[in-house]
């Protein structure tokens, strides 16, 4: 794009020139743009030095078109449409939208969110490519420099100003074990927890829970923490759950998908254990007065809010967020 040669040009011309080749008249064409006649001609003058064209010739009948001037005809209407369009500020359509999104989240958000949300877009937005990270680090800096476009992670200790976040609700974790599994025929202790081995993963959402800080409890009773299986791939670490005794910390989240959670159970952590997780929602102020943005921002939180309900899978290990709730911190 050759922007010197765009710099030299008053684009107002094009409007100017779109009116008068509507009317084929200088003074009709003055009117519709609240001008005068010698500064329509004056108008008509530049554009002719713009163009290298006469552009329009007198006749008995009128004004007359130029051959030049009827192939301009032909693509401008079209370019002042997509200025306007451009620079309208116009409610966003899903059903026209063309492109994509980037959205980080873990998996275990992402096995009960993304079904249902690809299966919502592709009835509304069917146009919008929805682009997931699963693992990334570094999320805060990746929405503010723009390579990520929305987050759902576990609350951060702190979040510049400059960041919109929504609560998404808490929820108190629990341990996964297979249907059938003989610590889900007693109460659960941590000696008992102590005798199974545990599944370890690494989950951006999951890294700062750790076994939920129960390391240290684990040393005080005299126990040395078995970790049996480390992995990154939560479906692999779910099928060794479901063919083994082992244990592993998660989210509840996990039960409300029937393919990832089925002949698995949630065992509650021992009573003493008072630790809330809270999932948020986040983007950066960036996006702010984005349609797209602004738009599936609602779509995801009706999601969860309909997801969170303690009837969508007879599970109710924490509460559903608190409709309307954002705040920026």
């Amino acid at each position: 794009m050759d922007i010197k040669q765009l710099a030299r040009i008053d684009l107002n011309l094009l409007t100017s020139l779109q009116v008068l080749l509507e009317e084929q008249h200088v003074s009709r064409a003055a009117e519709r743009l609240f001008i005068t006649q010698p500064a329509m001609s004056k108008t008509l003058s530049r554009l002719r030095q713009v163009f290298d064209d006469p552009l329009f010739t007198r006749t008995s009948h009128g004004m007359q078109a130029t051959p030049r001037a009827l192939q301009i005809q032909v693509e401008l209407e079209s370019v002042l449409r997509n200025i306007q369009h451009l620079v309208s500020n116009r409610s966003f359509d899903p059903a026209s939208f063309q492109g994509e999104i980037t959205v980080a989240l873990t998996e275990t958000i992402g096995l009960s969110l993304l079904p249902r949300l690809m299966a919502r877009l592709q009835g509304s937005a069917a146009g919008l490519s929805v682009r997931t990270i699963t693992r990334l680090e570094n999320q805060l800096q990746q929405l503010a420099s723009g390579n990520l476009d929305l987050a759902i992670h576990v609350r951060h200790a702190d979040y510049r100003e400059d960041f919109i976040c929504h609560s998404l609700g808490s929820f108190t974790p629990v341990l996964l074990g297979r249907q059938g599994h003989p610590l889900g025929r007693q109460p659960v202790t941590w000696e008992r927890i102590a005798r199974y081995p545990l599944i370890r993963m690494y989950l951006p959402d999951l890294e700062q829970l750790d076994m939920f800080r129960s390391r240290q409890r684990f040393m005080q009773i005299g126990y040395q923490q078995a970790v049996s299986f480390e992995t990154t791939h939560l479906l692999t670490a779910l099928e060794v759950l479901r063919k083994t005794d082992s244990l592993m910390p998660a989210t509840p989240l996990l039960l409300h998908n029937p393919a990832a959670s089925h002949k698995i159970q949630g065992l509650p952590f021992p009573e003493e254990v008072d630790y809330q997780v809270e999932y948020l929602l986040v983007r950066h102020c960036r996006t702010e007065k984005s349609p797209l943005h602004n738009w599936l921002w609602q779509e995801i939180i009706d999601l969860l809010d309909t997801l969170y309900a303690p009837d969508t899978a007879g599970v109710a290990y924490y509460p559903p967020p608190q409709s309307g709730e954002s705040a920026s911190q």
